[in-house]
């Protein structure tokens, strides 16, 4: 019973770590965008 507790707190983790590293990867890339692109100045 304890290695199953384990084993799903363990997948719940390395989840919410590719969550995270996805997350500022997109913003990463967002925050680029916004800053190398031209304004509108219509």
């Amino acid at each position: 019973m304890l290695k199953k507790i384990l084993l799903v707190v363990g997948v719940v983790g390395v989840a919410a770590l590719v969550y995270k590293k996805v997350k500022e990867s997109n913003d990463e890339r967002a925050l680029w965008h916004e800053a190398t692109t031209a304004p509108d100045l219509r």
